[in-house]
C-alpha cells in the first residue's frame, strides 16, 4: 500500500453521513470528516533524531487543561486538542515548526486509508461480539439460544481452554483502519471532506486520514 500513496497525512473529526451524486447522476454513501488546518509543533530530522517526520496539532482546548511540559512544548503555538506524529508527510524535511497544512493536499479521487477508534459496546456475548449463530430455536429451548456452547472438555488441551477462544467480553474501543477509500469532495473553505463509504467511529471522534 505504501507505493499508492502520496505521503499525505491529515487529522480531522468525524461527522454524519450522507450521499453524494456524481455528474452521471449516480449517488455514493459518504462520511463528512472535519478537517480545520494543522499547525506543524515539531519536525523530526534524521541527524537530530534518527528518522524524518512531523509533528502536527489541531483542535483547540482550553490552556487551564495542558500539563506543564505540553504548555513548554507548544509556548506560543496554541493550545491543541490533538498531537500526532507521522512519517509520511511529502516535504517534512523543508517544514519549519509554525507552518500551516492545509486540507488543499487532497484532490478528488484520491485512494486513502482511515484510521479511527471503533464505537465501544462494553461487554457484550459471542453472538453479537463474533457472530455466534446461536443455539435452536425449537421447542424445549428457553433460555440458551445465545449461550456460547462447549469451550473444552477433557479431550482436548487436557480440560483447558485453549488460549484465543472466542468468548464474551469486551467489545469495540478498538483502532481499526479502513483502506481503498475515495475523496470526494475537497472544500478549503468550510474545512470539509468527504470521504466515500463508512468509517469506524462516533461523530466526534478523531481519525487520521492518509493518501
Amino acid at each position: 500500500m505504501a507505493g499508492k500513496f502520496n505521503n499525505k497525512f491529515f487529522l480531522g473529526t468525524k461527522g454524519k453521513m450522507t450521499q453524494v451524486f456524481d455528474e452521471a447522476g449516480n449517488v455514493a454513501a459518504a462520511t463528512i470528516i472535519y478537517a480545520a488546518p494543522m499547525t506543524v509543533t515539531q519536525v523530526k530530522t534524521a541527524d537530530k533524531d534518527g528518522y524524518t517526520g512531523v509533528q502536527v496539532g489541531t483542535g483547540m482546548r482550553k490552556e487551564k487543561n495542558l500539563s506543564g511540559a505540553v504548555k513548554g512544548h507548544l509556548k506560543d503555538l496554541g493550545s491543541f486538542m490533538y498531537l500526532r506524529e507521522s512519517r509520511e508527510v511529502a516535504g517534512a524535511a523543508e517544514m519549519k515548526r509554525g507552518d500551516k497544512i492545509e486540507l488543499s493536499v487532497f484532490v478528488p479521487g484520491d485512494v486513502v486509508e482511515v484510521s479511527s477508534t471503533s464505537k465501544g459496546k462494553g461487554f457484550q456475548g459471542v453472538v453479537k461480539r463474533h457472530g455466534f449463530k446461536g443455539g435452536p430455536r425449537s421447542h424445549g429451548q428457553k433460555n440458551k439460544e445465545r449461550a456460547p456452547g462447549s469451550i473444552g472438555g477433557g479431550g482436548r488441551a487436557g480440560g483447558r481452554v485453549v488460549k484465543g477462544m472466542r468468548m464474551a467480553g469486551r467489545m469495540g474501543g478498538d483502532r481499526v483502519t479502513v483502506r481503498n477509500l475515495k475523496v470526494l469532495q475537497v472544500d478549503p473553505s468550510s474545512n470539509t471532506l468527504l470521504i466515500s463509504g463508512a468509517i469506524p467511529g462516533r461523530p466526534g471522534t478523531l481519525v487520521e486520514v492518509r493518501g
